[in-house]
């Protein structure tokens, strides 16, 4: 059995594992079925209902209302998995908590923001210095790589070469692994940390490259929650609902080579699948998502379209 101690303990412990067995990679789910194991326990609750559900989704009034349906979700599919089994589980109703149906920009950071990003990260625990060295090198790795903050976390001392600069990403989004090399810059701050980690946890023996303060690996929660609360002190959130989050850094990354290669006058659409393949999509297509338009994008494809009409253009004798 999993770390579940409600009274649904023994249920929730099956159905993650059964959902592991079909094939659910996503860590996520697992993450906000514990949390609800802890809101049920705290509050002493032995009875599901659509009540409950909607009050853990709402606990924190500070998260989006996205993320707030989304646990939602969680619980009820968790309600429809007992109701096979148990007819008096009644079912939720699947409309009682919705996402939003305008869809957020992403946050393209500037170079001026993700300094400042780093910057607070340097200085975000004076009582353990430990701490900041292990954000920066995990925000500084995000915004140079393009990883998911699942794979940041996800990373094993195994997984990071430091003689060579290749990480091995293991069983990432859609189950499969890649390797990603990173810049000469990137390793260095990489190198930094383990040396740092080491000096402060020598005795540590975890598996997990980046160890938080209990010496135990990064949750995807906590490491957005840390994220969070650097975004607020560079002035890149405000104290409630959205605004910049890890999973901008990918799309920094993704926009930044875009940019290389239009300046570079590479054949862009060409190099979409190297794109895809070092960002861990299986169609290319998918890494589309992460090309929106920046000023400096527009400006370069619009630089790029009218040369190629002035190239074409035929005229008379």
């Amino acid at each position: 059995m999993m770390d579940f101690q409600s009274a649904f303990a023994e249920p929730l412990s099956t159905y993650v594992e059964l959902r592991r067995g079909l094939g659910f990679r996503s860590q996520t789910e697992a993450y906000l079925l514990r949390a609800f194991d802890r809101y049920v326990y705290k509050r002493g609750h032995t009875e599901l209902n659509q009540d409950l559900a909607l009050n853990f989704a709402s606990d924190n009034p500070n998260t989006s209302i996205d993320y707030r349906a989304h646990r939602y979700q969680v619980v009820r599919q968790f309600s429809e998995y007992l109701a096979t089994s148990d007819p008096q589980v009644p079912l939720f109703n699947p409309k009682a908590m919705l996402r939003s149906k305008n869809r957020i920009p992403p946050f393209i950071y500037t170079d001026e923001q993700l300094a400042c990003l780093l910057d607070e990260a340097r200085h975000i625990s004076p009582k353990h210095p430990v701490r900041g060295v292990t954000l920066h090198a995990m925000v500084g790795l995000g915004a140079s790589t393009g990883l998911r903050i699942s794979e940041v976390v996800g990373l094993d001392r195994t997984d990071v070469d430091l003689a060579t600069g290749s990480l091995l990403v293991r069983q990432s989004k859609f189950g499969k692994d890649r390797y990603v090399p990173v810049h000469l810059t990137t390793l260095d701050v990489l190198r930094h940390y383990a040396f740092i980690r080491d000096t402060a946890f020598p005795n540590c023996h975890h598996p997990a490259f980046f160890l938080n303060l209990r010496q135990r690996r990064f949750c995807r929660n906590s490491l957005q929650q840390g994220f969070c609360k650097l975004a607020r002190r560079a002035g890149l959130r405000g104290p409630r609902g959205r605004g910049a989050s890890f999973h901008g850094l990918r799309h920094r990354f993704a926009v930044k080579r875009l940019v290389a290669w239009y300046k570079a006058g590479i054949d862009v659409q060409a190099m979409l699948p190297a794109l895809a393949t070092y960002m861990g999509h299986i169609h290319y297509s998918d890494t589309a998502y992460y090309l929106k338009a920046t000023a400096e994008l527009l400006g370069l494809a619009a630089g790029l379209y009218e040369n190629s009409l002035q190239q074409t253009e035929v005229h008379p004798l």
